[in-house]
């Protein structure tokens, strides 16, 4: 009976160790390596953008005063980085890379472009993923935004200031509605060129989605400077 006793116990600490090593992989070292995947991200776009290499965005008249286009945008490509956003509300450190597709390859290294919708400030819906718990936890923070919080993102020639104006909204995954060119439940009535951010809920679950949509605000050139947004 001891034996049967000493047994038992000695599995019940060796699967409870295995438990603990197992939250310590989710909760720490999956979040470690994320934020170095992130961060080499990040880097790769400023070595590009500091060679010229990146295209200048299309043109959107009637939301900023000076843009240039030079030839057509260059096309997004699954799993490469392609822009940086910067959310205020979530702390002016806060910044991550947005990649194309959303795989969970490409979730591991940072923010998730839906394939299909529309590019970085143009017409439609630029709609964006990403984890609020592991893989650097980028969207911890979500349900903290509100309407009027500032969305920027760079593609290395342009600023793209977007403004909330309703969420967080909770629904669940098979609503696809929230990413159409004019997201259903958004209150948009027309087309105009908006910005979905998603993420999961519970914050430990994936249940239920948590949605933010934005508008363009405005737009301008890189060298002259971050948008006001990004100004502490």
């Amino acid at each position: 009976m001891r034996v049967i006793l000493r047994t038992f116990s000695e599995l019940c600490i060796t699967v409870g160790a295995l438990i603990v090593l197992f939250v310590a992989y989710i909760l720490f070292w999956t979040g470690v390596r994320a934020d170095g995947a992130m961060n080499d991200q990040i880097d790769q776009l400023h070595r590009q953008w500091s060679k010229g290499s990146v295209q200048q965005a299309a043109d959107t008249p009637g939301v900023t005063t000076k843009t240039v286009t030079v030839g057509d945008p260059a096309p997004y490509h699954y799993g490469k980085a392609f822009a940086i956003m910067y959310i205020p509300r979530f702390g002016f450190t806060w910044n991550k890379p947005v990649l194309e597709g959303t795989g969970r390859d490409v979730l591991a290294k940072g923010l998730a472009h839906y394939q299909g919708t529309a590019r970085l400030g143009q017409e439609g819906n630029f709609a964006v993923a990403g984890h609020r718990r592991t893989y650097g936890d980028p969207f911890l923070d979500f349900p903290k935004l509100r309407p009027g919080d500032a969305v920027v993102l760079t593609d290395g020639t342009t600023w793209f200031t977007y403004r909330i104006d309703k969420g967080p909204y909770k629904t669940v995954p098979t609503d696809v509605h929230v990413i159409d060119p004019v997201p259903g439940t958004s209150g948009y009535a027309r087309p105009g060129r908006y910005l979905t951010l998603t993420t999961c809920d519970p914050e430990w679950g994936h249940s239920h989605r948590l949605i933010v949509w934005a508008h363009l605000d405005s737009t301008q050139p890189v060298d002259t400077g971050e948008p006001e947004a990004l100004r502490r």
